[in-house]
């Protein structure tokens, strides 16, 4: 049942419909509110499960008023009351300027007097005014702007007449002598930041005196910001200046820049700017800087207090504590995961987000939606997985393995096969994902590099946080049957969650999804978690090694060539071996985790087995990425110095 009502005050409602009746096509329907009416709504009163209820295409056309209504306007650009007017013209060259009133009731509206009047009033003269204006009528008067001077040239418009709502009728003249508005005086002052949390913060300034227009805001991340405004352009949030990106341009004292993420520090430059359009003027001498880091991980201290890994109940003490937690709507995620977190602002005014998948970029302007963008919430634990069929519950809905992903060319093509390492030609690739055989001849999705960790993590939350539930043991390999008869390989995960550790994104996305359902991802908080559980059994491993795959990682790449490298951990000192069938040359890069070369080494492997030695000795401790190189593909491993 939806009603749509009506109210005059936004508190007593009175119903002017009720549509009970569902078709599987939109209906259009007209109603009259009651001419004292203020607030309309639309209220789905009852739902029958099953059903849903789409509401499009509102429009609100106004009623013809017995009384006088005035409206302006200046060629087809009304200017309602209180608005300002813009205009340029050369120092003592004179524009004349069209108005046209409107009345837009039925009684005849009277004028008694046009005037100008403020700063620079002497710029402007009014000319010959209509004194009244029939019912649905309008009549023209021309204002006549000569600047004697450059630069800014403001007045106030006033129409005096008897509409009972807008009388006066101010319109702000907010002119210019020349090509720009005069350059503001001053810089605001005292930038500072509030509420920084990995994913968000909000800057604060104080405004500059003088009042000007407004203020522009550029980012840089890692570095100062050294770029500045042109002269004549009005910037939108996105716009690139340099190597600088503008997260704000208008009159508030306050912003809040999107797609933030942990650890990083962001540079900030405000601008005061005076003017609209192409007559915008930018102060762009010693604007006011300023920097802030985004916090780390958000977990509280305490929140792991009741998991202990020394503790034969491990497994069942880390599931309560991620379960329960506040369920949010699949149908939310474009509002609160997409807008709110994923989106970038880029040129035109327009947004980008990421598929996580393939690496995939997509403009779009706001609101985002999903069919015309071609975009699904993709289930890392497909649906199919689930030993639950509601799609109410909170499995279906959780926002920790959701991620957005291209539908056509992404997320159908994954459908719900494994996710893992595909070797020899690909039966389909697309951007940085793929789809085919893997080892031991098994169809499986490979995400883009980028990726894996995150969705091998996504999967090991879902079978620790909803284990047990409902009397349902979500062990991995247990789920797949019939068209797909194999299961998820959890050594696979376990490798990507070590070769791709969580990074900064990760991170600020747990702790944002945490502030919307109040649980966390634990295999993100702590990456040694998941060498402790047997995902095929949802068991716990007494004394796993670290990282949990084995000594000697072993790969197989085409034409069976197989890579392992040995010990691992170790203080240093690495084993590369190499099997193949015939001569062949390799590239070994190291890189630690923010993506730079740490260690190179150039290869030649000869049929057979071969092995080089990897000396890492003068390396600091910690986890790097392998990457080896050759004519038979890449791989890249996790090594860890110890």
């Amino acid at each position: 049942t939806l009603l749509v009502q009506e109210s005059t005050n936004g508190s007593a409602w009175t119903t002017i419909r009720t549509i009970s009746t569902l078709t599987a096509s939109y209906a259009g329907y007209t109603d009259v509110p009651n001419s004292a009416s203020r607030y309309i709504r639309f209220n789905f009163s009852n739902k029958v499960s099953g059903n849903n209820i789409g509401l499009d295409n509102v429009s609100i056309a106004a009623g013809v008023s017995a009384a006088q209504e005035i409206s302006v306007k200046q060629g087809v650009t009304t200017y309602v009351n209180g608005s300002t007017y813009t205009a340029a013209s050369p120092v003592s060259t004179t524009l004349p300027i069209t108005f046209t009133i409107y009345n837009l009731g039925l009684a005849t509206l009277n004028i008694s007097n046009i005037s100008v009047s403020g700063a620079n009033a002497s710029d402007f003269v009014v000319g010959t005014f209509p004194s009244t204006v029939n019912g649905t009528n309008n009549a023209n008067f021309n204002v006549d702007f000569t600047p004697s001077a450059s630069g800014t040239r403001s007045a106030v418009l006033t129409i005096v007449n008897d509409d009972v709502n807008a009388n006066p009728y101010i319109i702000n003249l907010y002119c210019v002598g020349g090509t720009l508005f005069t350059e503001p005086t001053s810089q605001p002052t005292n930038l500072s930041f509030s509420n920084v949390k990995s994913y968000r913060f909000t800057g604060n300034f104080n405004a500059a005196s003088g009042t000007p227009t407004g203020y522009i805001v550029l980012r840089r991340t890692g570095v100062a910001v050294a770029d500045t405004p042109v002269d004549g352009v009005s910037y939108q949030k996105g716009d690139i200046i340099g190597s600088s990106s503008v997260v704000f341009s208008g009159s508030n004292t306050s912003f809040i820049p999107s797609y933030i993420i942990a650890n990083t520090t962001y540079h900030f430059a405000v601008f005061a700017y005076n003017g609209t359009g192409s007559y915008r003027n930018y102060l762009t001498t010693a604007p006011l800087t300023g920097n802030v880091t985004s916090s780390g991980s958000m977990q509280p201290g305490t929140y792991y207090n009741s998991v202990s890994t020394a503790a034969p109940s491990f497994v069942t003490d880390l599931h309560n504590k991620i379960n329960f937690h506040q369920m949010q709507f699949y149908s939310s995620y474009g509002q609160l995961m997409m807008s709110q977190f994923y989106a970038r602002d880029t040129t035109g005014g327009q947004r980008v987000v990421t598929c996580s998948y393939s690496g995939l970029n997509e403009l779009y302007n706001e609101p985002w939606d999903w069919a015309s963008n071609n975009f699904s919430r993709e289930h890392t634990f497909p649906y199919s997985w689930m030993p639950t069929t509601n799609q109410n519950l909170p499995e279906y809905n959780d926002y920790h393995h959701l991620m957005p992903a291209n539908q056509n060319e992404v997320n159908a093509i994954r459908s719900n096969y494994p996710l893992g390492v595909v070797v020899g030609t690909p039966a389909y690739t697309y951007l940085g994902c793929k789809l085919g055989l893997n080892a031991q001849g098994k169809t499986v999705f490979e995400p883009r590099d980028e990726h894996k960790g995150d969705a091998a993590r996504a999967l090991m939350y879902m079978t620790v946080c909803y284990t047990s539930v409902s009397g349902n043991l979500w062990a991995l390999p247990s789920f797949i049957s019939g068209a797909i008869p194999y299961g998820q390989d959890q050594n696979v995960l376990k490798q990507w969650h070590y070769q791709d550790p969580p990074d900064n994104h990760e991170i600020a996305r747990n702790d944002y999804v945490d502030s919307l359902q109040g649980n966390r991802n634990p295999f993100i908080d702590s990456v040694q978690y998941a060498c402790y559980i047997d995902f095929s059994n949802m068991t716990k491993i007494a004394s796993p090694s670290f990282p949990c795959i084995s000594t000697g990682v072993n790969n197989l790449w085409n034409n069976n060539v197989f890579v392992s490298v040995y010990p691992n951990p170790s203080n240093g000192a690495f084993t590369l071996t190499y099997v193949t069938a015939k001569n062949e040359s390799a590239l070994v890069n190291v890189y630690d985790v923010m993506g730079r070369v740490v260690y190179a080494q150039q290869a030649v492997f000869t049929s057979g087995t071969s092995s080089i030695q990897l000396n890492l000795e003068t390396v600091s401790k910690g986890i790097y990425s392998m990457e080896v190189i050759s004519n038979e593909g890449r791989i890249v491993e996790k090594i860890v110095i110890k």
